[in-house]
């Protein structure tokens, strides 16, 4: 929790990008280009920085549930998926080893499952996802590369039979990478527009939208406006925080002005970054007095709490009050109580000061 209030980050990775399991030179381009935005964003804080080839390139688990739920102020989390089968041998991030972390605590990690629509047994896929690894969404990742494929369209008619498998075995929640390019794969693969058309054809699936579709936030927001079960997730947005202050104040602007308070959702993408530093930002953050004035908006106390955890709870039928009282004594809260009790009392943890 963070100052009594419910954490649920949206957007997490449990990825395998060592050397053993990368294929080719497209596996080490893309594992460097996160590395570059880890960098690239970070506050200058050196705790906050990662050694790549022992922490970055692949996930510890104990490293993950230390950093997420002990050190870190997150209730749950969800663990993303990237699938990249033609960049690694087992895959960047799969299905089966979601299921495997998950499975330690159930009640706090939702794992996500990941599928290419251009598989000839895709729908069987989704369903032994769901039906055996217990997968409670699915991540979608359209510049995915296979064969001489460079990517695919989420309205593609091709893709509805799986969005019809989801709904038929009651999962409801459609993650969807729209947002910057991660080498070697295309950014036009990833625009947004694609996703207006599926929207409306199944309004009982809801589509979170990584990233807002940045560099297309624009788009995302006139998309989003009439699509009342298109929602916003803030991971790599949330990370201009620090170094981009004021970019990160109007997208907040334009959402809530677009979307509203209820269909923008927390992620912080870690371990492209740490979770610490992007919540302890967040909760401090204030729009400046003209974009207030402009859009009528602002980022009160109660809409923080809602973007931190309320919606996405909401989303996954979630009783906060129950799920916290389920996890209140479990092995991770105890190890967080120690953590805390053992921090000086002048430590807050926080990275420093962001409003502008």
């Amino acid at each position: 929790m963070k100052d009594g209030q419910f954490v649920f980050d949206a957007h997490s990775g449990y990825w395998d990008a060592s050397a053993e399991n990368c294929k080719n030179r497209f596996g080490e381009a893309f594992i460097e280009t996160f590395y570059a935005f880890h960098t690239g964003f970070n506050p200058p804080d050196p705790r906050w920085t990662m050694d790549y080839e022992r922490q970055f390139r692949k996930v510890d688990p104990e490293w993950y549930l230390e950093e997420m739920f002990v050190k870190g102020s997150a209730d749950m989390s969800i663990l993303s998926t990237q699938v990249l089968m033609d960049f690694y041998h087992t895959g960047f991030v799969n299905p089966e080893r979601n299921a495997q972390l998950a499975g330690r605590f159930p009640d706090r990690i939702i794992p996500l499952g990941g599928v290419d629509p251009r598989m000839p047994n895709a729908v069987e896929e989704v369903e032994r996802q769901i039906s055996e690894l217990g997968m409670k969404g699915f991540k979608w990742y359209t510049a995915e590369w296979r064969g001489d494929s460079r990517g695919w369209n989420a309205n593609d008619p091709m893709v509805f039979p799986l969005y019809e498998k989801c709904l038929e075995l009651g999962v409801k929640n459609m993650f969807f990478h729209k947002g910057p390019a991660v080498e070697p794969l295309s950014l036009s693969k990833f625009d947004v527009r694609d996703i207006d058309e599926p929207a409306w054809l199944y309004p009982d699936l809801n589509f979170i939208i990584d990233h807002c579709g940045a560099p297309r936030v624009d788009d995302f927001c006139w998309i989003a406006a009439r699509c009342p079960n298109v929602y916003a997730g803030l991971a790599v947005v949330l990370a201009f925080i620090h170094n981009r202050p004021r970019w990160f104040a109007e997208v907040m602007a334009n959402l809530l002005f677009w979307l509203g308070p209820d269909r923008i959702v927390y992620g912080t993408d870690f371990p492209i970054w740490y979770p610490h530093w992007q919540l302890d930002e967040f909760m401090a953050f204030e729009l400046p007095e003209d974009l207030k004035q402009e859009y009528g908006v602002d980022l009160t106390p109660e809409i923080k709490q809602k973007i931190i955890g309320g919606n996405i709870a909401r989303l996954y039928g979630i009783d906060v009050e129950q799920r916290l009282k389920a996890i209140a004594d479990d092995e991770l809260s105890q190890r967080r109580a120690e953590y805390l009790a053992a921090q000086p009392a002048a430590d807050t943890g926080v990275a420093g000061t962001v409003s502008r």
